[in-house]
């Protein structure tokens, strides 16, 4: 840690943070985010649902202080960067309801971030993957005044979450930059682990058919296309979802490392598909879990996939 982040004044900063964060739920208010494009969720969760108290503890061993990483950075597996941090009061969350996480954004002078640039219409986008990559959500928290975000997350399976913070801060040191920071919560009870399926181009949701064809290699920059069709025709109607006509994710298999496929398709109105464009960059080989979300009929849809990465 530099000597910068030791001093009282930023310690003590850092816990004015981390006491705001333990507010009652009241207290963070609404937000200015709530609209149709909340989120996703998969694998047994589902949308709109009542968020319940979260469990308040420290992060498994993650201090609440910026500048201290504990993992690499740019790959969305550290809780800090450059000075920014991702911190929350919890380190469990329930299992069978939904359940609202809070945490904030500390920037290097160790204050929680309240200005925020908007990027592909959100100012924050928040993601929960469980460890074994069968549970994905996709949301867009609220924020209080005080900084204070709130994920109001659908029901949980048992096991280890990480949860993932997307955001550009508006004005400071960091303005413009993109971050991804990340940190863990335990969800109690019997955990039951699933296999990755194993790669393959296509996938069937909600009767779409997703098709993904591109050769990826780690380090290098790619062009990915997903082509969306139904009972063997191609999808024309494809409704605008976050300023694009679809919005993908990738996880790693194992450590869980976030990348954002950009798109290059721009949405211009309800006539979308069926083949869409999206710039990939993964950081490393292996098996990478793909989300793609996609809009038909106000339904929103999300599709998985397995993707092998050279």
């Amino acid at each position: 840690m530099s000597q910068r982040f030791r001093t009282p004044r930023r310690a003590l900063a850092a816990a004015a943070a981390t006491a705001a964060l333990a507010l009652p739920l009241a207290a963070c208010g609404t937000g200015s985010d709530g609209d149709p494009d909340h989120g996703s969720a998969m694998g047994g969760m589902h949308h709109g649902a009542t968020p319940s108290a979260s469990v308040s503890a420290s992060d498994d061993g993650m201090a609440s202080m910026p500048g201290m990483d504990t993992a690499s950075t740019a790959n969305g597996l550290a809780a800090a960067e450059d000075g920014y941090a991702m911190t929350s009061p919890a380190s469990a969350l329930p299992a069978g309801r939904a359940a609202a996480y809070r945490f904030a954004i500390t920037g290097p002078d160790g204050r929680p971030v309240t200005d925020f640039a908007v990027d592909q219409t959100k100012r924050m986008h928040f993601y929960a993957v469980r460890s074994d990559l069968t549970g994905f959500q996709h949301l867009h928290p609220a924020m209080a005044g005080n900084g204070t975000w709130t994920a109001p997350l659908a029901t949980l399976r048992p096991g280890t979450w990480r949860l993932y913070a997307s955001f550009t801060p508006g004005s400071g040191a960091g303005k413009g930059k993109g971050f991804v920071l990340s940190r863990t919560v335990k969800v109690s009870g019997m955990v039951m682990t699933s296999p990755l399926p194993q790669a393959s181009g296509t996938v069937t949701v909600d009767g779409y058919t997703v098709a993904v064809k591109g050769d990826p290699m780690a380090g290098m920059a790619h062009q990915l296309t997903a082509t969306v069709s139904r009972d063997g025709k191609p999808v024309t109607d494809l409704q605008p979802y976050l300023a694009t006509y679809a919005h993908l994710t990738a996880f790693h298999q194992g450590d869980l490392a976030f990348a954002h496929l950009h798109p290059e398709t721009k949405a211009d109105g309800g006539h979308g598909g069926p083949t869409l464009t999206f710039h990939a960059e993964f950081a490393r080989s292996g098996n990478w879990r793909l989300f793609l979300q996609f809009r038909t009929g106000g339904k929103l849809h999300t599709a998985a996939l397995t993707l092998r990465v050279g």
